[in-house]
């Protein structure tokens, strides 16, 4: 249970770490969101908990194919906010996230690339 806390209260810090530095610079911000630091903490965790190899590599293989298709929603946000608001922003960015998730796996299906 101790180890489930700590996990929590780890993955939780870099969540807040993110927000906080956003507030005092958009590009610090922008630039700590970027990196891949909840993927890292998965793989850690992952790896602490000693699960196999191959489980580690996949959950890294395919958090490369899940990335690609929310770049446009990072895009579209900025330029809906200002015209629609914050809340309809938001859920315009997931329905464009939503579509361009369906129409990447379509594309890579056919490269061999089975994302769902």
């Amino acid at each position: 249970m101790t180890w489930l806390i700590v996990k929590y209260l780890l993955t939780a810090g870099v969540v807040i770490l993110v927000s906080e530095m956003a507030k005092r610079s958009d590009k610090l911000g922008g630039l700590i969101a970027a990196l891949p630091l909840v993927t890292f903490l998965a793989l850690i965790w992952l790896y602490v908990e000693q699960q196999p190899m191959e489980k580690i590599a996949n959950h890294a293989w395919y958090t490369f194919w899940y990335v690609v298709p929310t770049l446009p929603m990072f895009l579209a946000f900025p330029l809906l906010l200002e015209r629609i608001g914050f809340w309809w922003a938001m859920s315009a960015s997931v329905a464009i996230t939503i579509v361009c998730f369906i129409l990447f796996s379509l594309i890579v299906r056919q490269f061999g690339i089975e994302l769902w």
